[in-house]
């Protein structure tokens, strides 16, 4: 039996997030990227299979490089085809990037060290057909030295309650940030120029990179003062923080696997 691991990309407009909702109505199960890939996986390997995720992505939050393991029951198939065979099984907005295959006890979640995320934002009244899925649209040109000067703070063990959502279930707030900046960068297919929040950790809160990115660009759009972030994350208190960015500017962009493994 080989263990294989997957690199996923897809764009998450049409997905209810990333993990499978159990429903005993299959008629009205709703659709997810685990969801539809172990359904690839059981077409193509003739028995069910599970599939475990690096981590969740909600609801409209899409991925450049989502990482998953399963345990194919056939040896003989090269890890390589199942790029090229799951693609055939799979809807136009799951791709299957990459393939390869690791040791019996490598698992996607518990072996990563970190994830980043990278939140995509443009300045402006509209965006093309082919972006609007992909950004959040601000109506004000955001000072990418003030940002960055309140993201200084994003870095090492801290808790961050503050940009926790109400239902979290993590039994601790303390995450390990490996750093944040915002930065520029061209968008397909007209080259504009987005501004982009990359922020890598071991592991986060639910909603946290959103609003953390709602808050941020909310104090700036404010004129606040850069010392007004690092006040809010050290208050944990989610009441004090800005909005919640919307979903559809968020990518999961790569897991990691070979960085130092941190527990908080």
């Amino acid at each position: 039996m080989k263990n294989i691991l997957l690199t996923i990309s897809y764009d998450g407009t049409d997905f209810c997030g990333w993990q499978r909702q159990d429903c005993g109505d299959v008629r009205n199960a709703m659709r997810t990227v685990q969801g539809e890939i172990e359904t690839a996986l059981e077409k193509l390997l003739k028995q069910p299979v599970t599939l475990y995720g690096s981590g969740r992505t909600d609801s409209g939050v899409h991925a450049m490089g989502q990482a998953a393991n399963f345990f194919s029951p056939i040896d003989s198939i090269p890890e390589k085809n199942y790029i090229r065979a799951l693609n055939s099984f799979l809807p136009g907005d799951i791709r299957i990037v990459d393939a390869e295959e690791k040791p019996e006890d490598f698992n996607a979640r518990f072996s990563a060290t970190s994830r980043t995320y990278r939140y995509f934002i443009v300045s402006g009244e509209t965006v093309s057909a082919a972006q609007n899925r992909f950004v959040w649209t601000v109506q004000y040109q955001p000072d990418i030295e003030r940002l960055n000067k309140m993201a200084e703070c994003l870095c090492g063990e801290i808790d961050c309650a503050s940009f926790a959502a109400s239902g979290d279930e993590s039994l601790s707030t303390y995450r390990y940030i490996e750093g944040a900046r915002f930065f520029t960068a061209p968008l397909f297919p007209d080259g504009r120029k987005a501004l982009v929040f990359e922020i890598e950790a071991n592991a986060f809160l639910w909603k946290m990179v959103r609003t953390i990115t709602g808050t941020l660009i909310s104090l700036d759009k404010a004129g606040a003062d850069v010392s007004s972030f690092k006040k809010i994350l050290d208050v944990h208190d989610r009441t004090k923080a800005g909005v919640t960015a919307p979903p559809q500017g968020l990518f999961l962009y790569k897991i990691n696997f070979d960085g130092i493994r941190r527990h908080v």
